[in-house]
């Protein structure tokens, strides 16, 4: 006879892989209980669905004003290992407006992997809490998470992808155009987290690329294969090129973003050197198509666009830095919630 005593943690590992069987059953009919780490595990329809989300929060609550709190009564864990503006505020003010209650901690107060396993705090914030985002720098870290954790887990951003950023770039220049389908997009700069995020989702929304990045600053080869299968896959284009100037040729949106991220302050002389050239200016935006349009994450720096470019009527980074928050919402909402958007779906 098992006593009680050795059969309290056999039943509660029991409990534990019960919970996660039921969250993984979801994945295929719904993003109910579902993680958010990359764009790749996403469909079309389903990126579509997420900004569509987005848009409709946007016109519900800044627009009509409405008091909208689905989220009441929900927690939201937010991990930050790096510094951050527009992922915490977003995050954190944006699950407030839907109801939520949000609780950051910051590297003062858990350590991934240091005083605590990853697999442990996963298991932790599974029972206090009912989703949780992380801004970390090994992509692993986050894989890891979401797998141990029993509730959906949200990519803040890793050195592989940022696909919150994604979705804002997209919603912004749906806004903008009106439809996406059919743009020219060029990425000017280091082959870095947004672009891999960006070729996760312009393919499968009729957007064709064009993707310029330094000799030996190019994008990750895996990333880059699973762009090209959805590039084929949707009979849409994507183009890798060392030249800033063929990138930006006949170009409708002109996308960059910074050469030096966190973690890489030691390389900053090598890689100022490297990007010589890689500014988006005049000359630049003079060869895009006439209707051209600037995006950048921020924050910006002024090695990688001139004040001309920056501060014109033709960048969106204001509006793309607004967007961040809808985006986040709506990702947040649709991971906890089944929800149907209460407008027209949009044009993509």
């Amino acid at each position: 006879m098992i006593s009680i005593k050795r059969a309290l943690p056999m039943l509660e590992c029991a409990n534990h892989q019960i919970r996660k069987n039921i969250f993984h059953s979801r994945k295929s009919s719904s993003l109910v209980g579902r993680s958010f780490l990359t764009l790749k595990d996403y469909t079309g329809k389903e990126i579509k669905k997420l900004l569509w989300t987005a848009v409709d929060l946007k016109h519900r609550i800044k627009v009509e004003n409405e008091n909208f709190r689905p989220l009441e009564g929900k927690t939201l864990a937010m991990i930050f290992q790096k510094r951050s503006t527009r992922t915490r505020t977003s995050t954190e003010g944006g699950f407030s407006v839907l109801g939520g209650h949000a609780v950051n901690l910051s590297p003062d107060d858990v350590h991934l992997g240091v005083n605590e396993t990853i697999k442990d705090s996963s298991r932790v914030l599974s029972r206090l809490s009912d989703i949780v985002l992380a801004r970390v720098y090994g992509h692993s870290d986050i894989e890891e998470m979401a797998n141990e954790a029993s509730i959906p887990v949200v990519n803040g951003l890793s050195e592989t992808y940022h696909p919150l950023q994604s979705l804002a770039d997209f919603q912004t220049l749906m806004e903008h155009y009106g439809s996406v389908k059919g743009l020219k997009m060029a990425w000017v700069g280091d082959g870095n987290n947004i672009i891999h995020s960006l070729m996760m989702t312009a393919p499968r929304l009729g957007v064709d690329l064009r993707i310029a990045t330094p000799k030996g600053y190019e994008v990750f080869p895996e990333v880059a294969k699973a762009a090209d299968n959805f590039a084929k896959q949707c009979s849409t284009e994507i183009h890798y090129t060392n030249d800033p100037r063929e990138a930006c040729k006949d170009a409708n949106v002109l996308v960059t973003d910074t050469w030096i991220s966190m973690g890489q302050e030691e390389e900053k002389a090598e890689r100022l050197k490297a990007f010589a050239g890689y500014q988006i200016t005049k000359k630049l935006t003079s060869l895009a198509a006439d209707n051209w349009s600037f995006l950048h994450c921020l924050p910006r720096k002024l090695e990688e666009v001139d004040d001309e470019t920056f501060y014109s009527d033709r960048s969106l980074v204001w509006q793309e830095a607004e967007n961040r928050k809808w985006t986040v919402m709506s990702v947040m909402l649709n991971l906890l919630k089944e929800y149907q958007p209460t407008i027209p779906e949009p044009k993509f």
